[in-house]
């Protein structure tokens, strides 16, 4: 089918909730967004019409993709750079490019970027044995954390390790499988930061150069993964929060990335900037949610503008605050057939969910609401209300 109106054709690489979420902002500024999907049943695929199923790690697959469109961007960090790199060598507009895309991809690299861009980066080190991991924790103390420097994500690919014994018993096997291992050699081994809560900066770039920030964000995990978002982040000393945002935009700018790109932060009182940078993400982030009903732009719309190099919207608050409450797979198994009660219950909150089956531990949707800083207490409960039912059937 042909049209007689044409915007821009966008591919995404992944068909995960964050390309079925960039789908609804493409249709509103006339963006054509295709997907190039894992399985026919993937989020995404419902939300686009065009959504052909292809194996990212396979360069033909990318080409074929590729062909036609005004610019290839992602729902993960995991394509491989090399391929990328080939693309881009056959006159692909790929965004962000691999040369950014690396460190969110690779942990060590990422450490090392920060380190050398002065921002504030936890003790950390690159290790290959586990007598270098017990010779980093007696240097800076236990208890540490180890890492795989590349696949992890919600706690995956973690470990804490509070003696020199834990580490023995849990890490060994780690470094037993790296000289089999194709993705990376070595691990990244840091210091357990003493953080007091989480904070999340997000920022957009576009390739020639304009960046706009969104508030500093508290983020509440539970069991490593996001459970809650509270925008902006209260109680957080302006200087702090001023610093944060300009450390994602300085790491934004350095690094040449283009569209959204989330630092994930420890809040650290007493260190010298008061927080250090955890961990980097180079798309929409799930810390980032609540820009789809609470700011002027949706981290989503950015990313597309940005990805095409078009002016960046206006990152403001709608209202004073905005929350937003992850949900994931519990007791219910029929989400729409809880949606009157959930809608009924909790009318101001907005319902996301991403067309995933749900099962128990399995992020399937969130919730979003906002208001005045006056009912913020009220406004999470309503939030989590509103998920509890959709999770369990059932009010809190």
């Amino acid at each position: 089918m042909t049209y007689s109106i044409t915007g821009p054709v966008i591919g995404v690489i992944g068909g995960g909730q964050l390309a079925r979420m960039m789908a609804p902002a493409a249709t509103n500024c006339g963006f054509d967004l295709h997907i190039l999907a894992e399985t026919p049943t993937v989020g995404a695929v419902a939300a686009v019409r065009s959504a052909p199923v292809g194996d990212y790690k396979d360069l033909d697959a990318l080409r074929e993709f590729a062909r036609g469109k005004d610019v290839i961007t992602f729902d993960h960090e995991h394509v491989p750079g090399e391929y990328l790199r080939t693309l881009i060598a056959e006159g692909v507009n790929v965004q962000p490019a691999p040369d950014a895309l690396q460190y969110a991809q690779d942990k060590l690299l990422m450490r090392q970027a920060i380190e050398r861009l002065g921002l504030p980066n936890p003790r950390w080190a690159e290790v290959k044995t586990l007598d270098e991991l017990l010779a980093f924790g007696d240097e800076i103390g236990w208890p540490v954390v180890l890492k795989t420097p590349r696949g992890g994500y919600d706690g995956k690919g973690v470990l804490v390790l509070d003696t020199p014994q834990e580490a023995a018993e849990r890490a060994s096997v780690w470094f037993d499988q790296l000289p089999e291992r194709t993705d990376f050699t070595s691990l990244l081994a840091e210091e357990k930061v003493p953080f007091s809560r989480e904070l999340s900066a997000l920022v957009a770039r576009r390739e020639s150069g304009e960046v706009r920030a969104w508030p500093v964000v508290e983020t509440i995990q539970v069991n490593s993964i996001c459970d809650e978002v509270i925008a902006p982040a209260q109680e957080l000393p302006a200087e702090i929060a001023e610093a944060a945002a300009h450390a994602a935009i300085t790491i934004a700018t350095e690094l040449g990335v283009t569209g959204v790109m989330a630092a994930e932060l420890f809040e650290v009182p007493g260190s010298p900037a008061g927080f250090y940078i955890n961990e980097l993400a180079m798309r929409p982030h799930n810390t980032g949610h609540w820009t789809q009903d609470g700011s002027v732009t949706s981290q989503f719309e950015q990313h597309l503008r940005a990805v095409l190099d078009l002016p960046l919207g206006d990152t403001s608050l709608k209202d004073e605050v905005a929350i937003m409450k992850n949900y994931l797979g519990g007791e219910n198994e029929d989400i729409f057939g809880v949606y009157p009660l959930a809608m009924g219950a909790e009318p101001a909150a907005k319902i996301h969910f991403y067309g995933k089956e749900p099962r128990p531990g399995r992020k399937i949707g969130h919730v979003n609401i906002t208001g005045k800083l006056a009912d913020l207490q009220q406004l999470r409960h309503s939030a989590a209300n509103a998920a509890a039912i959709i999770r369990d059937g059932r009010p809190l």
